[in-house]
């Protein structure tokens, strides 16, 4: 039975979509099944994961409203199975809001399908609206990307009291997969203060690993493909391989 995770933060360019594309290409090299759902009208995930997204002919949009089902919408990939986004999406949200039991549609879709997988990764919009709903309350956990600024702490404390309402109100059994430090800068004392504090505040919940601030990973999603096949020695792309090595120990893999 596979697992879902969102990978979620309200606030956006905390590098979200690019630890999606670049776990799940990880955790495929390392053997894993792995799909990827983009739930971003923005389509940033299904285009970095070398599908163009202005020619797919249906995607979440026709799962989440027109009953299409997931499995005739997945497209594979040399780096995992994804279940692509387009701008048309966003309509989705809307649309949502007058279905019966609308927040639980995203969940009845991947019971599905997530046998087939070992981990289903969840691209969740940088927003607080039906679509990040939906992919809270079908997630197991919630992996946290946070960039090492100090606006990102605010951001932070905002989604802790999101993840709260829904764990209280619509998902008990939602958990914190773990807090991942992005854009790290090793030769700035203010990351390290960042990082301080949030490891304070999360323990154990922080991963080991940080992603460092990398022309390599910001190049990569433009070739339209993970930074781990783009530049596999770099920062970036071991960053991400420690990541996925971490993610499988947590969950005895």
């Amino acid at each position: 039975m596979g697992k879902i995770i969102a990978i979620a933060n309200q606030k956006g360019g905390v590098g979200k979509t690019t630890t999606c594309i670049n776990l799940c290409a990880a955790l495929k090299e390392q053997g894993m099944r792995i799909l990827l759902c983009d739930m971003d009208p923005q389509g940033n995930a299904t285009s970095g994961m070398g599908i163009d997204k202005n020619k797919i002919a249906t995607n979440m949009y026709n799962v989440l409203i027109d009953g299409v089902t997931a499995a005739s919408v997945i497209t594979k990939t040399p780096y995992g199975d994804v279940l692509p986004s387009n701008k048309i999406l966003s309509g989705a949200g809307v649309e949502l809001v007058m279905t019966q039991n609308r927040e639980f549609v995203l969940k009845n879709v991947l019971e599905s399908i997530r046998e087939n997988y070992d981990f289903i990764l969840v691209d969740c919009p940088p927003s607080l609206e039906m679509l990040t709903l939906n992919s809270l309350c079908a997630a197991d956990t919630v992996l946290i990307p946070v960039q090492c600024e100090y606006f990102a702490l605010e951001g932070l404390s905002d989604l802790m009291t999101t993840i709260r309402m829904i764990k209280k109100a619509l998902n008990p059994q939602l958990d914190i997969e773990g807090v991942l430090l992005t854009m790290y800068d090793a030769r700035t004392n203010f990351s390290s203060q960042v990082a301080a504090e949030i490891k304070k505040f999360f323990s154990t919940k922080v991963f080991s690993v940080s992603i460092p601030r990398n022309i390599r990973v910001a190049e990569a999603p433009s070739h339209g493909m993970p930074v781990t096949e783009y530049d596999k020695p770099s920062r970036g792309s071991l960053a991400y391989y420690e990541l996925a090595k971490q993610l499988m120990k947590r969950n005895s893999l």
